[in-house]
Parts: structure tokens; C-alpha cells; sequence
């Protein structure tokens, strides 16, 4: 029997999924989040898992969330706070419920509240009973009990059949919003594909969890959030993880580059997804090699560089370290390779499943000597895609190794990204070395390997194996022009001075500003900052105050307009997941008073908190 449910219409609803790292939150708020992206709604999501790969069962460090923001227009951020938490245990509710606003929906899996459970978070008595949660919707589910009722036909044990009940709280909420249902059945009947018995006992449950809302009379409400198609250009549109996007561009720029795509990794999180991401296309002549560490994997992928691929080796902050002699190898050859670094909270282990962007100096100055590279950071998931991209076109441009850092925020965190037609990619077409060029004063032609262009001070590429253009490579200074080793304190001032000029005179774009109102005071943010700096100064616009806005997405070589810019404003602001490492340097370039708004807890900014910062600072 159907229950008459008044329907609501929002234009906006931040969604949190909350449980143990094995209840399958993680895969729930994928589902939901790809039925959302299928609807047509932007969207923004913020996964949080414990490092380990099964933490302890029913503890605060065992929480493992999916955070899911969806509207009827363009959003920017994951969202501050839940409208709705979905907690499966006394943990999850424990470590969620301060940042459910008062008034926010609760749905609670009733029957993992039991003494033993409670008592392990710190629950004297059942939040539940005792009048704390008077202030919330609460919807008492006994979701475990339900599962295993609308399983009973299947023959699992209850250990089985209980593994479903986050199917069943996804297709309750897959009702309260009205989201389609086509798309998680086909994906739950792929995925156990080998097992049709636990394809369709997921798929019942997920239809249990759609049917209980339709008829209890505790969901008197349901919502509807209309797709947003004032906030999209017309085009073809698909929901995108940062590594995913960053594999997707990685391959384009080969494409573009008419080069192999040769991948030298070794896992570590959050960046091997992109290992395996890659490792499925070799149908567009990629190439993946896990190796047995990171000295190893950058290693070969500077082999591969020289033998003229485009060279990828993608790895987080610990791996830098490790790599950092070998990039300054590939500085010295001056090969094109794409370093990646997703960066996580450090420093050594660290933070593994959390963000930070804390590599900016590491990146800019890890290495001994004076080893100058570019510097690239993607601003938003979909992003990550162009700044590949991007990051290619330098390194192929300027034969220089190049930094990428995206971090876990924007690798794990997802957008609908447009998908673009091949013809508007640029041409990353690059030439090899096919012959002599210098002549000697008697008259003979021979081939330098650093003889450089005189626009961008490239030197040849040069691909092992071609007649004539055998030469020498190493650690070791080179001598200008022929590439001999040489010792000379001349020599090598000139080498390290053209070194740095190449990487100078790497043209970047203009840096953009956001100043409708003539503000007196910037923000100048990088990196993932991009969504919360850009919620926040809507907020701080909506309420008249007058703010401007201006993000970089190269760091190395800075935009050669950025002093200029700087100079327009009586205040810079500089927002960081770090202790002000980008102010540091705009500091020391540019002689401003660039101030740091710094957080370094593992998550990104929150849009409110950063909204009140820019106010204190417009007003002091």
C-alpha cells in the first residue's frame, strides 16, 4: 500500500553517508552521485575514509563518509553541512552529528544501537532515548532488520545478507529525492556479474529501500531538486573523479603529441588510481609499469622520456622525496616528464586518505642545486583534465620536467566535466631531432645536444638510435652546446643561469581577476581552494561587501602580470591548506603584505568559515 507523501521542491541538498569503513559508503554515495550526475543536477562530492584498509569495527577512526552536494544551479563546493546524515552506528553518528545544523534530517540504522556498540564511542546512554537529538528530523530505521527481511527468499546467512543494507538505505534515499534507478541496477547486475545470486539479492534490497519509503508513514516528505540546466552549456556531459580527469587528459596529450604514453609508478594513495585508470587503455599505445618503488618508477619513466615518449610518473609528497635525485636528473638531460604529485597531509606517512596542500615548497625547491621547474596546479576535478593538458604542452615545449600537483580532495572528489570535441584540443605536436646541426669551424656538420632554440632555449630531442645523433648523457655538468662533460666554473654559471631563463620564459596566460566592484582587497588562491575561496566571496558579495578574486594555476613560472595585479590592492589574502607557503613566495617576489588564511586538519575549507575570515579582512 502507497502512502500520500507531500513532494517538496529545493534547489539544493547536501547529503551525508556515514558507517564503517566495510558498510560500503563509499560505493553508496558513488551510486547516488552518478544517478544525480545522470539527472542532470551539478553536483560536488567530498569522500572521507580511515587510512587503513579495514579499520577497527565501530570506533571513531573507523568512519568512513561520502558527502554529496547537489542543486538546480552552479555549486562550487561539497557543502559545510549536512541536510540530511545517514548514519549506519553509533560511530558514524558520533563523529558526523556537530556538523548537522539544528533542524537537519537523521536517519539512523536503529538496530546497531545496542549497549555494547554505544558504550565503545563513548554512549552512556542511547542518543536515541535520552532527548539529544530533540533538536533534529530523526527517522529511526531499523535498516539491518529490514535488509535481512526482504532477503529472506535469496538462502544467504544473515552475515550476507546484512553486507546489502547499504543498497537498502540508498534506495530509500534514491526515493526521498527522486533519483533514477535504472542506472544502480545495471551497475549492482555488472559488478557481481560472476555472481548473479548477490547481483540480484543487492538489486531486491535496493528496491526494498525504494518501496519503504514509498509506504511508511515516517518519510512524510519527499524532495525533488531540479536538473540545472541554466548552469551548463550545451554539450555532452558525464560525472568525473580528478584521477579519472587527469587520466583522461594524460591520454589526450599523448594523442595530441602524436607520442606513446609511457606511466612508471609505484602505488600509493590517493594517486593509484591513476595507475589503474591507465593500465586499461592500451589501446591508445599506453604503457604502465608498476614498479618495485618510486626510485624505480621515476627511473624508468626518464628512460622512457629519452626514448621519446611522454613520461608520466604520478606518486604523493613521501614518493617526491624519494624521487627528488631523479627529477634533478631529468632537470640536468632536459627531458620532458610530467611528475604528479597528488598531495596528501605529511609530513612522512602522514595523512594518507586526507588533503593538504603542502608540497608547493617541496615542489619549487626539493631537489639540491639550483633545479628550476614549472609548476602546474588543476583548480577543480574536471580540471584536472586541462591542466594535463597543460602540463604536457610545457614540458614537450621547453624539454623541462614538470610538477603537477593536484591533491586528494580534487583527485577523490567529483563534477560533471563536459566532455570536449578532439578538434578543440591543442596541438601538442612535437618534433624529433632527425640531423646534424651545428657546423664546425672546418666545415663539419655535427649534432649538439645543446644547442638550443633560441625562443624557448629547448634543446633537441633526440630519440636513441638515429644515425648521427649519438651523444652523451648524465649526472654530470654539461658542457654548452656539445653536451661533453665539463668542470668549468664559466660553463657551468652559464648552464645554471640559461637553466633557470628557459623555465622564466615559459609563457603561461595573463593572470584573471574577478573585481566587479572595484574592491581594495584580493583573494589570491591556487589549487584545489578554487570551489570554497569562490563560494565564499559569493557569500561575502551577497551581503555587500566588496571582494576580488584571482586564482593561479601556475606557480612556476608566476603569470607575468601577477606583480601588477598585486600592486592594485591594499590587501592580498592568501587562503592555503598549508602554513602560507604561497604567501611565502608572493611575499618574497613581490614585496606585498600577502596574509595567510591556513588550515591544516585533513579537509578542505569550509565556504562559511572562509566567507568570515574575508570579511575580517575587508573590514580591518
Amino acid at each position: 500500500m502507497s502512502v500520500d507523501h507531500e513532494v517538496r521542491r529545493l534547489d539544493r541538498v547536501i547529503i551525508r553517508f556515514a558507517g564503517d569503513s566495510g558498510d560500503g559508503m563509499q560505493l553508496t554515495g558513488d551510486r547516488f552521485t552518478s544517478e544525480t550526475a545522470s539527472f542532470g543536477n551539478d553536483l560536488s562530492t567530498l569522500p572521507n575514509f580511515p587510512a587503513e584498509i579495514r579499520a577497527p569495527a565501530g570506533t571513531l577512526p573507523g568512519v568512513s563518509s561520502f558527502q554529496l552536494h547537489f542543486a538546480d544551479h552552479d555549486i562550487l563546493t561539497p557543502g559545510d553541512a549536512p541536510d540530511v546524515l545517514v548514519a549506519m552506528n553509533p560511530a558514524a553518528l558520533k563523529a558526523n552529528i556537530a556538523d548537522v545544523p539544528r533542524g537537519g534530517e537523521i536517519i539512523v540504522n536503529t538496530d546497531e544501537f545496542a549497549k555494547r556498540a554505544m558504550a565503545k564511542v563513548g554512549y552512556a546512554t542511547s542518543p536515541l532515548e535520552d532527548g539529544s537529538l530533540d533538536g533534529y528530523r530523526v527517522h529511526p530505521v531499523p535498516l539491518t532488520t529490514l535488509t535481512i527481511e526482504a532477503l529472506k527468499e535469496f538462502g544467504l546467512s544473515r552475515k550476507e545478507a546484512e553486507r546489502s543494507k547499504n543498497m537498502f538505505a540508498l534506495g530509500l534515499l534514491s526515493w526521498m529525492y527522486h533519483r533514477p534507478t535504472e542506472g544502480t541496477e545495471a551497475f549492482l547486475r555488472s559488478k557481481f556479474a560472476k555472481k548473479p545470486q548477490i547481483a540480484e539479492a543487492n538489486v531486491a534490497a535496493f528496491r526494498a529501500g525504494w518501496n519503504f519509503g514509498e509506504t511508511t508513514e515516517d518519510f512524510a516528505v519527499s524532495y525533488e531538486v531540479a536538473p540545472a540546466t541554466r548552469a551548463f552549456p550545451a554539450g555532452t556531459y558525464r560525472n568525473i573523479s580528478g584521477n579519472l580527469a587527469l587520466s583522461y587528459g594524460l591520454i589526450a596529450a599523448a594523442t595530441q603529441a602524436g607520442l606513446p604514453l609511457y606511466l612508471g609508478s609505484y602505488p600509493i594513495t590517493p594517486a593509484s588510481d591513476i595507475l589503474h585508470e591507465l593500465s586499461r587503455h592500451k589501446n591508445f599505445g599506453v604503457r604502465t609499469f608498476q614498479a618495485e618503488d618510486e626510485i624505480a618508477g621515476i627511473g624508468a619513466a626518464l628512460g622512457a622520456a629519452f626514448g621519446g615518449s611522454l613520461a608520466v610518473t604520478t606518486t604523493s609528497g613521501p614518493g617526491v622525496a624519494l624521487k627528488s635525485e631523479t627529477i634533478g636528473l631529468a632537470v640536468s638531460l632536459e627531458l620532458p616528464l610530467l611528475v604528479v604529485d597528488i598531495q596528501r597531509g605529511g609530513p612522512s606517512t602522514g595523512l594518507p586518505t586526507k588533503t593538504e596542500q603542502a608540497d608547493l615548497l617541496q615542489a619549487m625547491y626539493g631537489r639540491n642545486g639550483e633545479a628550476p621547474l614549472p609548476v602546474v596546479a588543476p583548480k577543480t576535478p574536471a580540471d584536472c583534465f586541462d591542466a594535463a593538458l597543460e602540463a604536457a604542452r610545457i614540458a614537450l615545449t621547453y624539454r623541462t620536467p614538470v610538477f603537477l600537483l593536484s591533491d586528494g580532495y580534487l583527485a577523490n572528489g567529483s563534477e560533471p566535466w563536459r566532455i570536449p570535441e578532439t578538434g578543440s584540443l591543442p596541438d601538442l605536436t612535437t618534433a624529433f631531432a632527425t640531423g646534424p646541426n651545428h657546423t664546425l669551424a672546418d666545415g663539419t656538420e655535427v649534432f649538439w645536444p645543446y644547442k638550443r632554440d633560441p625562443e624557448t632555449l629547448a634543446r633537441p630531442w633526440a630519440v636513441p638510435g638515429t644515425p648521427g645523433l649519438e651523444h652523451r648523457i648524465g649526472g654530470i655538468e654539461k658542457q654548452d652546446g656539445t653536451g661533453n662533460i665539463s668542470y668549468d666554473p664559466a660553463n657551468h654559471d652559464l648552464m645554471v643561469r640559461t637553466r633557470q631563463a628557459k623555465i622564466d620564459g615559459i609563457t603561461v596566460p595573463d593572470l584573471e581577476v574577478d573585481d566587479p566592484d572595484g574592491a581594495d582587497t584580493l583573494v589570491l588562491g591556487w589549487g584545489s581552494t578554487y570551489g570554497p575561496i569562490t563560494a565564499a566571496v559569493r557569500r561575502v558579495r551577497r551581503e555587500g561587501g566588496h571582494i576580488a578574486q584571482a586564482h593561479l594555476r601556475h606557480l612556476n613560472p608566476f603569470p607575468k602580470n601577477l606583480g601588477e595585479v598585486l600592486a592594485r590592492y591594499g590587501k592580498v589574502v592568501v587562503p592555503e591548506m598549508n602554513l602560507g607557503q604561497l604567501a611565502t613566495l608572493v611575499r618574497a617576489q613581490y614585496l606585498v603584505d600577502a596574509r595567510s588564511h591556513t588550515q591544516v586538519n585533513g579537509m578542505p575549507f569550509k565556504a562559511e568559515q572562509l566567507a568570515a575570515a574575508l570579511k575580517e579582512a575587508i573590514d580591518e
